[in-house]
Parts: structure tokens; C-alpha cells; sequence
């Protein structure tokens, strides 16, 4: 004797196999804040790390300027003059005797921030000053927003 056997409903068993398939709305919101922590406990400190490299590039540049200046000046006995500005590196001033450049390998670059460096010779702080106003592009500041200058190239750069 043959017994006969019950059939699921093709319907009733495709709902009944997604029931066991899948994530729950609270276990997704679970995951959503556990990775909504995470992200606000890292990207203070990522940000915080952009922030202080450009700072750092900025003083690498700097110091090398001063490198170029510093030949100018063997070559042609003096500093460039502010209207010269830092274009005497690379192209010869009028009346610029044993000028022997260009001084730097690659053409004047802005700053990290996008803006040129500032030049003055004769500086206020040494025989020429350097220097850009960092993130904000005005005088102080702190964090990526520090000044950055050739009379303090040592500085420890902070961040807030």
C-alpha cells in the first residue's frame, strides 16, 4: 500500500525558506551604529594626520627655497630683492651679475593650500623671510591653520 504524501504549497514554501534567509531591521541597525562609532573615532584623528602633512610639505618646500636662495646668493652676492621675489630663481633679474641658475629643479610650486609663498628680503626676522599663512591664509592660527615660515622651520606642528 502505497501512502500518500502532503505537498507544500509552492507558495507557502518560498516564504517559509526567505523567513530563515536574511537580516533583521535591528541587526542592520546595529551594524549601521556600531560602524557610525568607528567612523567617528577615526576620522578626527585621520583628518587631524592631512592636516599636519600639509604643514610638514609646506615647511619641506620652504626649506628648500632656502637652499635655492642660499645659492642665488653665493652666485650673485645678495638675496633677491621682494619685488625680485622668488622668480629670480629661475628667471635672471636685470642687473643680476653671476646669476647661474635656475636655482631649483622644478618651477615654483604654491603652497599645500593652493596660495603662493610670501617673500621679503630684507625679512623682518633674518636676511629674507619666507613663509605662507597656512589652511586659513591669514597670520597665527594653530593646527593646519599655523603659519609656516623659514625662521622657525623646527617647529613641532600641532593639531587640535
Amino acid at each position: 500500500m502505497r501512502i500518500a504524501r502532503t505537498r507544500t504549497p509552492p507558495r507557502l514554501r518560498t516564504r517559509s525558506a526567505l523567513a530563515g534567509k536574511g537580516f533583521t531591521l535591528i541587526e542592520l541597525l546595529v551594524v549601521v551604529v556600531i560602524i557610525g562609532l568607528l567612523a567617528g573615532l577615526v576620522a578626527p584623528r585621520y583628518f587631524g594626520q592631512i592636516g599636519k602633512s600639509n604643514t610638514n610639505i609646506a615647511r619641506a618646500q620652504i626649506e628648500q627655497f632656502g637652499k635655492g636662495l642660499d645659492a642665488y646668493r653665493l652666485d650673485v652676492g645678495s638675496y633677491p630683492t621682494t619685488e625680485q621675489g622668488l622668480a629670480a630663481l629661475f628667471t635672471k633679474p636685470d642687473g643680476a651679475v653671476g646669476w647661474n641658475g635656475p636655482y631649483l629643479q622644478k618651477q615654483l610650486p604654491a603652497d599645500p593650500w593652493g596660495r603662493p609663498y610670501l617673500y621679503k628680503s630684507p625679512g623682518e626676522h633674518s636676511d629674507y623671510d619666507l613663509y605662507s599663512y597656512g589652511s586659513d591664509g591669514q597670520p597665527g592660527g594653530t593646527g593646519e591653520a599655523q603659519d609656516v615660515n623659514s625662521w622657525e622651520t623646527t617647529a613641532v606642528v600641532k593639531t587640535q
